[in-house]
């Protein structure tokens, strides 16, 4: 065995013990229950740009990307417009002409400004309107014809009736050993009302979408082994890789 090899087996070894280690779980249950209490992911930014993700799934990502390649990714939720850019500069150094598609219900001008006066806005288009709508939905399809390898990316409205629909709308467009993430499934496991100011809740999350959409879509499985090494994810459950 190589090097690389044995360097390799002994990360996917720790990572399976991870699952095991209930001391160690419970740390990061603990730790993410209590940064989103102070909004922890709101102090990060990539390339300018805030992001608002817990830094462990940005590494999450651009494993993702750079072992899919992918020449389109799809992101519903624009913000400040930070992941748009991480994923065009993930795109920039892979090469080629990848492009990277945003939709927001709300694309606030003053983010807008800053997105696309970026140097990886030539790389990102924005559509303005509700991923569900399906206007919106056809456009996207538009967008993606030609396109080889699709990633999305789900992160706009965290209702389970908003995210099973775009679920049923975009995971059609998602390519075989690709990815379908959808992010912000912690929030099932999150004490009852921790997000009094929202409509979503404990019982009606993106985790519980991405149940219920598994129950009848055996196209994807959902990818244990990431959310076991990161531990501290905002997006358990919700790393679907697109087996057919």
């Amino acid at each position: 065995m190589s090097q690389i090899d044995q360097f390799n087996e002994e990360c996917i070894n720790r990572i399976r013990e991870h699952k095991k280690n209930k001391p160690l779980k419970d740390s990061a249950a603990s730790f993410i229950q209590h940064a989103n209490q102070v909004k922890y992911s709101y102090n990060f930014s990539w390339m300018g740009r805030p992001i608002i993700q817990f830094p462990q799934d940005i590494v999450a990502m651009q494993e993702i990307i750079w072992h899919v390649q992918p020449d389109f990714i799809i992101e519903t939720g624009i913000a400040h417009g930070g992941s748009l850019i991480f994923f065009a500069s993930m795109l920039e150094l892979i090469g080629g002409d990848g492009k990277v598609l945003g939709i927001d219900i709300d694309v606030r001008q003053h983010n807008r400004i800053e997105i696309e006066k970026h140097p990886m806005s030539k790389r990102i288009s924005m559509l303005e309107g509700s991923s569900i709508d399906k206007n919106i939905v056809q456009q996207v399809y538009d967008f993606s014809k030609s396109k080889n390898k699709i990633l999305v990316c789900l992160d706009s409205m965290h209702t389970h009736a908003h995210v099973l629909k775009e679920l049923e709308y975009y995971s059609p467009l998602v390519t075989k050993d690709s990815y379908l993430v959808v992010f912000d499934t912690i929030i099932e496991d999150m004490p009852k009302k921790f997000y009094p100011d929202r409509p979503w809740d404990k019982g009606n999350n993106p985790k519980t979408a991405v149940w219920e959409f598994l129950k009848t879509n055996d196209r994807f499985i959902i990818d244990k082994d990431i959310e076991n090494k990161l531990l501290i994810t905002v997006t358990p459950n919700g790393y679907l890789r697109c087996v057919k």
